[in-house]
């Protein structure tokens, strides 16, 4: 990425860091720690809590003095808090982040290199890592596999640097940056999906309108996974996680179908 003039600057930072907050508890302050480290220093974070039944999420975020702290009255899920955060940036870049991912110092470094080297891509993603088992992969971006069905790319493989950047088919919104203004233009997340699968349903309409994501293999975050929901096998993640594959497929056909309207 280009480096901004002092004008350019006041009109507002490259990046904008949207982390979604809901029971996060100490994840919150780990991420937000990895985010103060960055070498990256042209953007800014903005922590929406969820309507978090514990406030210890707000207090928390609140220890951080360079923190947008916005705090919701109901819970909008991850779909409904990732638009409101959107209105909210001020970026060129929209980078979403959950609370429980925790990105090395050179993360934004990255991205934003990425940015500046195809000028023509307009959204990327990251390579995670499952922070609790160092050298196993959580995610090369998202893929579609040939019956429809989501998942991300080299999930629990052990990762030998097999990676390489290129396209993949969506990004992941655990970690993954786009242009403000393409992600307006095709909607923003659908927030029927509430959360999981949420992002795949955003690379869909990507591919459609012919905007490639591309995979930043040196863009590493270390990522726990469903903290704020119960774990990755909780009933609540299993569900969602479980519906929203289906609702992905339905929505490739018409995304009135899981409304009952599809007379196609």
């Amino acid at each position: 990425m280009p480096q901004r003039s002092r004008d350019d600057k006041a009109e507002g930072p490259a990046l904008s860091v949207c982390v979604i907050a809901y029971n996060s508890g100490p994840t919150l302050r780990a991420c937000l720690n990895r985010l103060q480290a960055q070498t990256f220093r042209d953007f800014e974070t903005l922590v929406i809590d969820n309507a978090s039944p514990d406030p210890g999420d707000s207090a928390i975020a609140a220890e951080f003095p360079d923190v947008r702290l916005v705090r919701n009255a109901e819970n909008l899920g991850f779909t409904g808090a990732g638009n409101q955060g959107v209105r909210l940036a001020r970026g060129r870049w929209y980078v979403l982040l959950n609370p429980d991912a925790y990105p090395e110092p050179d993360w934004l470094a990255q991205l934003a290199a990425a940015a500046a080297r195809h000028p023509r891509v307009r959204s990327f993603t990251s390579r995670q890592m499952v922070a609790e088992e160092p050298g196993l992969l959580d995610g090369l971006g998202d893929v579609m596999s040939v019956f429809g069905i989501p998942y991300r790319g080299g999930y629990l493989s052990p990762d030998r640097g097999q990676a390489r950047e290129g396209e993949v088919f969506s990004p992941c919104g655990a970690a993954m940056m786009i242009d403000r203004q393409l992600f307006l233009d095709l909607g923003g997340f659908d927030e029927d999906f509430f959360c999981y699968g949420e992002d795949v349903d955003l690379g869909y309409r990507l591919q459609l309108a012919g905007e490639p994501t591309l995979l930043v293999p040196t863009a590493t975050i270390h990522h726990v996974g469903s903290a704020s929901t119960g774990g990755r096998k909780s009933e609540f993640a299993v569900f969602h996680g479980t519906r929203n594959r289906f609702w992905v497929l339905a929505s490739g056909c018409c995304s009135r179908i899981r409304r009952g309207r599809c007379s196609c």
